[in-house]
């Protein structure tokens, strides 16, 4: 056992260093699974994998040499080339929403899935974006501004087919309608059936490039579908939409009211100053 002791000494940190490298690849891979990134990532990690072994095996220093100045300027390649992925990234670490309490969470909720309820069975089409951490004005195109409070009498006279503004998506963030009539980005995935209309190409586009939530009606069958992180579920029943948006939207703020809740025991439990020892 003693002999080994020295052994494990020598060989946990590289290990733990590999350990860390792994998780953060894995990590960035599923990320951008799905995304417009996706075949970039993967195509420049194999480039770079395979030109640092090639150089390694068959000792071409001058590849070496060239390698080693690339990784100089490798930082600002990746802001330059990954930049809506990164955005996305910084965008759900540093733009958090702290004060939605669960119960106004279940509200915005149930509003959404009385819209689609209406407009689902009259064959209304719809795409809605529920802005999460990042913003979509960024992101769409156009778009009427309408800041008022989100009911379904306004979302579906804003989706009604002799509406100006019905061809087209909208914004609402924690209960209201923001913007109308926007462009979403199409996504570019060549891997989607012919069946994928332009109304969930734009949903799955907006969501590879934000944290959006897009709920879609199609116009031609009512069917009620959703696109999230660049994957677009079809076909669901209104029972189906309420569990996901319950289990994205509304546990989030259930939990993030939990810590508020014990930040005020957790204060208490902290032993105070004794008077007369300021500094």
């Amino acid at each position: 056992m003693n002999s080994l002791l020295p052994i494990l000494q020598q060989i946990w940190r590289p290990g733990l260093e590999i350990l860390l490298i792994a998780v953060g690849i894995y990590t960035v891979f599923m990320f951008v699974r799905g995304t417009r990134g996706a075949p970039v990532v993967t195509g420049f990690l194999a480039l770079l994998l395979s030109l640092t072994l090639l150089t390694r095996v068959l000792d071409l220093k001058v590849v070496n040499v060239l390698l080693n100045q690339f990784f100089g300027v490798l930082a600002i390649a990746v802001v330059v080339i990954f930049q809506p992925e990164l955005r996305r990234i910084l965008a759900e670490l540093g733009n958090l929403p702290l004060f939605n309490s669960a119960r106004e969470q279940r509200e915005y909720v149930e509003e959404i899935i009385e819209t689609v309820d209406r407009l689902s069975p009259i064959h209304i089409g719809a795409l809605i974006a529920l802005e999460q951490n990042q913003q979509l004005s960024e992101v769409v195109e156009g778009g009427i501004g309408v800041n008022c409070e989100l009911t379904p009498e306004m979302m579906e006279t804003i989706f009604f087919p002799n509406n100006a503004i019905h061809d087209g998506g909208v914004i609402v963030h924690d209960g209201r309608i923001l913007k109308a009539a926007c462009i979403f980005p199409l996504t570019q995935r060549q891997d989607l059936p012919k069946s994928v209309g332009t109304r969930h190409r734009a949903a799955i586009g907006l969501s590879e490039e934000t944290d959006a939530i897009v709920v879609v009606v199609s116009e031609e069958t009512g069917a009620i579908s959703y696109a999230h992180r660049g994957t677009l579920v079809k076909g669901i029943s209104i029972e189906e939409l309420r569990a996901f948006l319950t289990s994205v939207i509304v546990r989030r703020a259930d939990s993030r009211g939990k810590w508020q809740r014990l930040l005020p025991l957790v204060n208490r439990s902290l032993p105070s100053r004794p008077p007369g020892n300021n500094a």
